[in-house]
């Protein structure tokens, strides 16, 4: 028996003074509705009401179980608008999961707009630089550099992900400026330490890819240290051209222009992507929060 619905049809019955009045509330047959009715009665060992031609009465103990019901009721249907409720507007607890770089110069300030058009939506953030799969995250939305993922989600590519070697005027004027891949065998490299080791600088030489890193001088996984030696002239540095556009356009760093060009991969589709499980577009705030993302730093970077 489905108790739940018997016990909405018992309700109905009561309020209604009639099986067949609350029948046509929800479409059943009256006979259908009786039946669940007098389940209930027998699972519960129990007359909950005297029925007669004219009229349905309850009996004392179908009062006092009529009664203690009416708060359960109400509660259920209040839990199902707010099912509902969540399913047609955007509201509850999102989760964020960034690259450190990407969060704290892009994503966090765009956060701030975004809370004032969704109030309703609380923000987790999680700003991190570990290599791991949207599942691993445990987050709704994911944004990673590199190639679009093979894992089953949707990827949107938000940006170019271009890596180009900097170094500071200070650094230049000590050590001399490289013109060629070459060159850098006799500079000093300032690396970013993945969990699969330093990120190697790559030249395509006679047809072929080559390992042109220079010898390390400082490696971390913290990117904002790496970036702070650059500044202090200490060696050259590969990172994305968003990152150091800022330091490029105010001086303190130079661009490189070396032949062959250095990259840190192979692979023509090196981006930023915005990730999301596929079956998770349905839930709105997950909706808004890849559409909003997505407008604003393409626009920003389109």
């Amino acid at each position: 028996m489905d108790q739940l619905r018997a016990l909405r049809y018992f309700s109905k019955v009561v309020e209604s003074g009639s099986f067949t009045q609350a029948a046509k509330s929800f479409g059943v047959p009256a006979s259908s509705l009786s039946r669940r009715v007098a389940d209930l009665e027998t699972s519960l060992g129990a007359s909950l009401l005297i029925r007669s031609t004219r009229q349905v009465k309850l009996t004392e103990i179908g009062r006092i179980y009529f009664n203690s019901i009416q708060d359960i009721l109400h509660q259920l249907e209040q839990s199902d608008e707010a099912v509902r409720s969540y399913q047609a507007k955007p509201m509850g607890q999102l989760r964020i999961s960034a690259m450190v770089g990407f969060g704290e110069r892009i994503l966090l300030p765009l956060l701030d707009e975004f809370s004032e058009l969704y109030p309703e939506i609380t923000l987790d953030v999680n700003l991190s630089d570990e290599l791991s799969t949207l599942g691993h995250d445990e987050a709704d939305i994911a944004i990673r550099g590199g190639i679009a993922p093979n894992e089953r989600v949707v990827a949107i590519k938000l940006m170019q992900n271009q890596f180009i070697p900097v170094a500071s005027p200070g650094y230049l004027k000590e050590w001399g400026q490289p013109e060629t891949a070459g060159d850098l065998l006799h500079h000093k490299g300032l690396y970013f330490n993945t969990p699969r080791g330093p990120t190697p600088w790559l030249a395509q030489i006679d047809g072929q890819w080559q390992n042109v890193s220079a010898p390390a001088a400082f490696l971390s996984n913290k990117g904002s240290w790496i970036l702070e030696k650059a500044l202090q002239g200490r060696g050259i540095l590969m990172l994305p051209r968003w990152v150091v556009a800022p330091y490029i356009a105010s001086g303190q760093l130079q661009e490189l222009f070396i032949k062959p060009a250095v990259s840190v991969t192979t692979n023509k589709n090196f981006a930023v992507y915005l990730l999301y499980q596929k079956q998770e577009i349905i839930v709105p705030k997950v909706k808004v929060a890849v559409d909003f993302i997505r407008d604003r730093v393409q626009a920003l970077y389109s």
